[in-house]
């Protein structure tokens, strides 16, 4: 597996290391003990999968509050998305700070996103599949949100969303948001 830094502190886009013969490859996707060398969470307690029939389908953003902090590494097994976290975690350096990948089926990149990172997606094809790897179970009195489209992130979409959640248009505005 090959990890490499985005420009937020401790998040990583993990890339699989394939190995190629005539049959086509081989590559792993998940390695606890990559993880811990790396100082990243390699718990998984709970595997989830987001499927989204059209394009411009957006989910997000979202993270768990405290005591129930996830970290996820986020893969898309089908279409395409612009994937984007943001750093929400009071004393660093990129607080407030946004970074975007495109995963896709075809690249097989997946995102490592760390504790108290709000994270979300807009698809850019039909047919999307996402598959997330979490640290810890989901506890909806922790579930927290902020708007997509939040001026004090500014996220640059690559498109207008066509489908969106009630729950994610009515998120608070960061301003009025405690992660």
């Amino acid at each position: 597996m090959i990890f490499r830094e985005t420009p937020l502190s401790g998040a990583f886009l993990v890339e699989p290391e394939r190995r190629e013969d005539d049959r086509g490859f081989f590559a792993r996707t998940w390695c606890a003990d990559e993880y811990t060398r790396r100082g990243l969470d390699p718990r998984i307690q709970q595997c989830s999968i987001s499927a989204n029939s059209r394009r411009g389908t957006l989910r997000g953003m979202h993270w768990q509050a405290a005591p129930h902090l996830e970290a996820k590494t986020v893969r898309c097994t089908a279409g395409r998305i612009h994937d984007v976290i943001v750093d929400l975690r009071p004393e660093s350096e990129t607080r407030l700070r946004w970074f975007a990948v495109e995963l896709s089926a075809e690249n097989r990149l997946a995102l490592y996103v760390p504790p108290l990172f709000a994270h979300g997606f807009i698809t850019l094809a039909d047919g999307s599949e996402v598959e997330y790897a979490i640290s810890t179970p989901s506890v909806a009195e922790a579930a927290r949100g902020l708007r997509w489209d939040d001026p004090v992130i500014g996220i640059e979409w690559p498109l207008e969303p066509t489908t969106i959640s009630g729950r994610d248009r009515s998120f608070p505005l960061l301003e009025r948001t405690r992660a």
